[in-house]
């Protein structure tokens, strides 16, 4: 009898030893694939160590375990609509998660394929490359590229900066951990991507909210130099690391709640990493974040000028309209309370400020109007001077956009929500936040994707579905804008922009 072949199954070979994955669709996955090992133990608080091989084939039909983090809360509408409260259902969470996921048409090594890189978002703190919002069948089916997501550490586990406590040597890269993840994974995609049909001289580096963060990072970092060559950051654009200073504080503090002082940190090594997680939540998750330890971050990464690093690689930098409505949720809000608001806060720039706005958008809800004011304060202000500053370098061309297609999700109640361009940009149209297969889902998906797919195989995102995309420069300010009616605008809102770049420079992105 012939031999019979299982067209379910494939197989690929790694580095480290032979991975086995499922075909769907024609689409080749595979799922929780190590490009690390375990951080646990001796290994916490230490730059990544390559995995160990193995014999045989390695199962990969499912995701790997993501790093330890809170579950979201499933009473906030926000996070039901960009499902972060499955970071950690799908997975599981463990320090045993530097894990990749591939979807790819084809593992035939002359394929060649553009390779889409994809960080998670969640800050510096929450989330995984496992989010329903980052599957990647879809975009390797669309657009015939290679499409990868990263799970790394976070928040303590990736950025306690023990170095500001103890300066042995011994925990010389705990503050940019979860940064060196990230390093080490585009190290295995150099390194593997062949055997998925990809191309590693081709690969496009994307992240949205804090995995733009993360990108903006990478950016600046020796380390990444020649691992990608196209980067796009979507509402995300960081400009400053945290001090050392401000690290050692936060470091401190973590480490007494744990009952340890400096002459005891060797013990951090075997404290559970529940016990860590407790600790961190007390803390603040977000409090943690990359240090500027003048090593591995030796600068800032977009402040005063753009990194050097990057300087030849294309860049694409985005926002949506109302970044700014993951952080508030007081829908009913009215004109006379939005006034109210305002004045405190900005004081005898308030009414002004409310005129402007009312004049561009006149009828808008308070809290849409609400959002939108501390999106252009914060998130499109952080992406204008991002742009600004890679244009002014003149070595590689940086495109712009503004996501404006309001969700119809939750009675359309978020607008232009923050992650809503995730999805599109993976073709994701089912995705609730985009209205779960609509028409309309499908169409701006396919805009938003065929240049996402374009920019990764050619680094410029202009192609047949989209008009023609001139390249970001501070005096035309040529801007994409994705919506009902998708087209370029110079300066879009140019009133609202100049009254922002006369205001004082906000913290954070709450201003």
């Amino acid at each position: 009898m012939d031999s019979v072949v299982d067209l379910s199954f494939c197989t690929a070979e790694t580095t480290n030893g032979k991975v086995r994955g499922l075909v769907t669709s024609a689409i080749r996955q595979f799922k929780g694939v190590p490009y690390g090992a375990s951080t646990a133990g001796a290994n916490r608080f230490k730059r990544p160590k390559r995995p160990e091989p193995w014999i045989g084939v390695r199962d990969c039909f499912g995701y790997g375990p993501a790093s330890p983090q809170l579950p979201a809360d499933i009473g906030n509408d926000y996070a039901r609509l960009v499902q972060f409260d499955l970071n950690v259902a799908l997975g599981g969470m463990s320090e045993d998660c530097l894990q990749l996921n591939i979807w790819t048409p084809g593992t035939g090594t002359q394929e060649k394929r553009a390779v889409l890189f994809s960080i998670h978002g969640g800050g510096f703190a929450i989330g995984s490359g496992n989010n329903p919002l980052y599957d990647g069948a879809r975009l390797a089916y669309f657009g015939d590229v290679v499409v990868v997501t990263v799970t790394h550490r976070l928040a303590s586990f990736g950025f306690l900066n023990l170095a500001a406590l103890d300066r042995s040597g011994e925990w010389a890269e705990s503050g940019a951990c979860g940064l060196l993840d990230l390093v080490a994974a585009l190290e295995w995609v150099r390194d593997n991507i062949e055997n998925f049909g990809g191309d590693p001289g081709r690969v496009m580096i994307f992240g949205q909210s804090g995995g733009g963060w993360k990108v903006s990072a990478l950016l600046a970092m020796d380390a990444a130099r020649g691992l990608f060559h196209r980067a796009a950051i979507q509402s995300g654009s960081l400009l400053k690391h945290v001090s050392w200073d401000e690290s050692a504080r936060v470091s401190d503090v973590f480490c007494k709640k744990l009952g340890l002082g400096k002459s005891g940190l060797n013990d951090i090594s075997s404290i559970p990493w529940a016990a860590l997680l407790a600790v961190q939540t007390e803390t603040g998750a977000h409090a943690f974040a990359p240090v500027l330890d003048g090593v591995h971050l030796a600068a800032d990464p977009f402040s005063p000028i753009a990194p050097p690093q990057s300087a030849d690689i294309p860049l694409v930098v985005s926002t949506t309209l109302h970044d700014a409505g993951l952080f508030f949720d007081n829908f009913g809000l009215t004109e006379t309370e939005l006034k109210i608001l305002l004045r405190q806060r900005y004081g005898d720039q308030a009414d002004r400020m409310l005129a402007l706005y009312r004049e561009h958008f006149p009828g808008k809800s308070p809290y849409l109007l609400h959002t939108q004011m501390i999106t252009d304060s914060t998130f499109r202000r952080f992406a204008n001077w991002q742009a600004e500053r890679k244009a002014d370098q003149a070595r590689a061309p940086v495109y712009a956009y503004l996501w404006q297609w309001s969700s119809p999700a939750f009675d359309a109640k978020f607008g232009a929500a923050h992650a809503m361009d995730v999805p599109a940009s993976f073709h994701n149209d089912r995705e609730g936040i985009l209205g779960t297969g609509s028409r309309d889902a499908q169409i701006m998906c396919s805009t938003l994707a065929s240049a996402w797919v374009n920019f990764a195989k050619t680094g410029n995102p202009n192609n047949a579905n989209v008009p023609h995309w001139p390249n970001f420069d501070a005096k035309r300010r040529s801007t994409m804008v994705f919506g009902v009616d998708t087209q370029v605008v110079n300066d879009p809102y140019a009133e609202i922009r100049a009254f922002w770049a006369n205001m004082p420079e906000p913290d954070s992105v709450l201003g």
